[in-house]
């Protein structure tokens, strides 16, 4: 018997993906518990949700306890999508960050110079997205937050080392040291159907340091011997994209394929009144999203009583009016009505 799962449920259980805290995520499992249709179709399902829903509750209660001990951490989100930064020892995430952001962190030659995640903002062309590098993983050390961070994020760079022969096994002990665990690296951001708890995180493979006079060979050998894959061993290959984060070589490119990887469509707002639209600041969603979810962006009176709109773009003739369920190209131009 099928599911029906409704679009309440999707987006609840889209929220539960992205969930960075325990608070969070026994939030949205209660919520797709709650919006989950009930009958012999989703028997399995409702079990699933209220084991997970248990434990969620036990981890919940002791964040709350590790709180009071002074740790845990919390990380607003902010710009067109979280991008999470991972990788090995010295494998030149702060330098990366450095590069593409206004950040300053500290950069050195030693390891473990990051020693808790830390935030920042890395443009392409008129949007934002937050970069958050984080300590380095190893198959002995993987801070908790991290791997929080890792199941929240739109998309995860696994930066991997071509200054060292060693930079392939550190890049292996990432993604093997996620595949024992319920986060995990993917080419895509889904979660399992036959384990509510298991997450996957898109990712792209960055390997760095291609400035380097070995670099080349390096690369070569590394994909010679085996790269790090989706879901650890036997899975399908990352896509990849070579750089330098110290002379900049690639990062353009990065930044580009950061951008597709999201699937980010930019909507700018026009009003009635005005002749020009607002370029400034475009308001972000993702593609296959509607105007519903650009006017809740806006302000949820605006999202509540939503009538129509009028759009300029290309796949519509300029001002075509059009109902709240349109979904919207990049670049389009919207006039909302209420």
């Amino acid at each position: 018997m099928p599911a029906n799962l409704t679009l309440r449920y999707l987006q609840a259980e889209k929220e539960y993906r992205r969930a960075t805290t325990a608070e969070e995520e026994l939030a949205c499992l209660q919520a797709m518990l709650r919006e989950l249709p009930k009958h012999k179709g989703t028997d399995k399902l409702q079990a699933d949700l209220k084991q997970r829903i248990s434990k969620a509750k036990q981890a919940y209660e002791a964040r709350k306890n590790a709180k009071k001990q002074g740790t845990g951490l919390r990380m607003p989100r902010q710009g067109a999508g979280r991008v999470v930064l991972l990788g090995g020892p010295n494998v030149g995430k702060s330098q990366f960050v450095q590069t593409t952001t206004r950040a300053e962190p500290e950069v050195a030659v030693y390891p473990f110079t990051t020693q808790k995640p830390s935030p920042a903002m890395m443009p392409f062309e008129d949007v934002f997205f937050q970069l958050v590098d984080t300590p380095p993983v190893t198959g002995d050390l993987f801070d908790a937050d991290t791997e929080s961070l890792v199941r929240g994020a739109d998309l995860v760079l696994l930066l991997l080392d071509l200054g060292s022969d060693e930079g392939l096994s550190d890049g292996l002990a990432v993604t093997n040291r996620l595949a024992a665990g319920r986060t995990r690296l993917a080419t895509e951001s889904y979660l399992d159907d036959a384990d509510i708890g298991v997450s996957y995180t898109r990712t792209i493979l960055v390997p760095n340091k291609i400035d380097l006079p070995d670099a080349p060979l390096r690369w070569q050998m590394f994909q010679d011997e085996g790269l790090p894959r989706s879901h650890g061993e036997g899975g399908p290959s990352f896509p990849h994209a070579l750089i330098s984060a110290i002379e900049g070589t690639g990062i353009d490119e990065l930044r580009q394929a950061v951008f597709d990887a999201l699937e980010v469509v930019r909507v700018y707002t026009k009003l009635p009144t005005e002749k020009e639209p607002d370029f400034t600041n475009p308001f972000t969603i993702r593609r296959g999203e509607t105007l519903a979810e650009v006017a809740q962006l806006i302000h949820k009176d605006i999202a509540d009583h939503l009538k129509s709109a009028r759009v300029w773009g290309s796949q519509v003739h300029g001002g075509t009016q059009v109902k709240p369920d349109y979904e919207p190209a990049d670049k389009d131009v919207v006039e909302l009505h209420t």
